[in-house]
């Protein structure tokens, strides 16, 4: 007999009604002392939109993964189809981007399930004002549900994990289905999830049962609360999936037949696994999966995304029913790329361009409907973006570049390169070429033609003819590593 599974939503609301209070008189008694000029533009909300370990698979891309509700998003926004991660790990990338740092900035350099003593980014910037800080000094109300700073997954499911309770009002933990069914998950390590190929059809629950179906719920609500205070907002939304164990209901994985499921082709130096560095992360256990279990795999990841589609879905009607899009910035994007046995790897991290690549759509309004850009972009550029297009100055130093200038004019562009880096490994990307080193090039070094070789199976980084292009792009991460 199978023990009844609860499901709950763990919220950190006690201060709320006092704060709103006090804020309300505040804001009240402003407005008889010094009433806003009638001209004063709306204050624009901003809803930012994570997923976990989401790579470009989904439809908008061209890819395999259905994505309506993602794909919706981007006709009424601007498709980034070159941004890129500034380390592909979750803490890594989250504490980058929520910051607008570098990780050699933030000293977040691991995750905490691999390094006990990997630091919060508030120990070598304990005075730092995080993206969503940035809008709680400025009278925005901001809050959390999910996954936005680093969580382990899936045990940490349901707590605060690693978050920064400096930048939220209201913070709120999910806790579903999905966290309680562990036992009955496929993984090729028995009792490993979070960093291990793993997955799960649940035949039994629905979607609002599961971990991200109720985080969607309980961002509907926190939407339809902001609607009738009429209070601008910063609202994260942070979903677990496709992040392992790859959990979702059966009904999506029906929609990806195992048979119709290609594998990926290896190149010469895949097979070799030449330089080694660039290959650390494969695993017996990897290695030794058989073709069907591939093939399960990408259908778990795949059915994952839809499911996480179907959640962001839910978020983006609440905000056109209650009639908040047109004041609302909305951002979706991951925090890193991912290996699905491309070049012999699965999950993270590496400095291929699967691995440093991320899905980006920003929807402003008033700004680019339906359109993509070329224009190279970092994750550490969004907390520029957001502060300008709601008019905010940042304090202290920012690493990144604000893309508004790409949002209003798509063909614009304002990096020429975007860096990505992972254990010694530093990689920057440019309009044509990906180039890697590996300690500083003592280890190894990689260079594709990305306009030439997409898939990245040929190393050219020893070719006479490319001489004058590893100088250049060498000097380039030397420069970056200085910063």
């Amino acid at each position: 007999m199978t023990t009844p599974v609860r499901y709950a939503a763990r919220v950190r609301t006690a201060l709320w009604p006092v704060l709103s209070l006090g804020l309300g008189l505040c804001a009240m008694a402003s407005l008889v002392a010094q009433p806003a000029p009638a001209s004063a533009p709306p204050r624009m909300n901003v809803l930012l939109i994570m997923a976990d370990d989401l790579n470009t698979d989904l439809a908008t891309y061209g890819g395999p993964a259905r994505s309506p509700s993602i794909d919706r998003l981007a006709r009424r926004g601007l498709r980034f189809d070159r941004a890129y991660t500034q380390y592909p790990v979750c803490n890594q990338s989250r504490s980058s981007m929520l910051t607008g740092r570098r990780p050699d900035a933030t000293g977040v350099l691991s995750n905490p399930g691999r390094n006990p003593m990997s630091p919060h980014f508030r120990e070598r910037l304990p005075d730092a004002v995080t993206l969503p800080q940035l809008f709680r000094t400025n009278g925005y109300v901001t809050a959390r549900v999910g996954k936005l700073f680093h969580y382990g997954v899936p045990l940490d499911i349901g707590t605060g994990g690693l978050d920064d309770h400096k930048s939220w009002d209201i913070a709120i933990n999910p806790r579903g289905r999905d966290r309680e069914l562990l036992d009955r998950v496929f993984t090729l390590v028995p009792g490993q999830f979070g960093g291990t190929v793993s997955w799960l059809a649940d035949d039994e629950g629905d979607d609002a049962q599961h971990t991200d179906g109720i985080g969607a719920a309980e961002a509907v609500r926190l939407l339809e609360r902001f609607g009738r205070e009429q209070r601008p907002f910063f609202l994260g939304v942070g979903f677990y999936r496709p992040h392992t164990p790859y959990v979702a209901p059966r009904r999506y994985f029906d929609e990806y037949p195992t048979a119709g499921i290609p594998l990926p082709a290896l190149s010469a130096d895949d097979r070799a696994r030449v330089p080694k560095a660039a290959y650390r992360r494969a695993n017996a256990e990897q290695d030794a999966m058989t073709d069907a279990q591939r093939r399960n795999a990408i259908q778990a990841y795949q059915a994952s995304i839809t499911f996480m589609d179907a959640q962001v879905g839910l978020v983006l009607d609440a905000l056109d029913r209650l009639g908040l899009a047109d004041s609302t910035i909305v951002v979706f994007t991951s925090d890193h790329g991912y290996h699905l046995g491309d070049h012999g790897l699965w999950q993270k991290p590496s400095l291929f361009e699967r691995n440093a690549r991320v899905p980006l759509v920003i929807a402003a309004p008033g700004k680019a409907r339906g359109a993509t850009t070329r224009a190279l972009a970092e994750l550490v550029d969004l907390y520029p973006t957001l502060a300008d297009l709601a008019g905010l100055t940042a304090p202290g130093p920012l690493d990144g570049q604000s893309l508004a200038p790409v949002i209003a004019s798509p063909t614009r562009e304002v990096r020429d390169a975007a860096f990505t880096q992972a254990y010694n490994g530093y990689a920057v990307r440019t309009d044509r070429w990906r180039y890697i080193e590996w300690a500083a090039g003592a280890e190894g070094r990689q260079l594709y033609d990305l306009a030439a070789d997409p898939a990245e199976t040929r190393n050219l980084a020893d070719e006479p003819a490319q001489a004058a292009v590893v100088a250049d792009l060498s000097a380039r991460l030397a420069a970056y590593r200085k910063q």
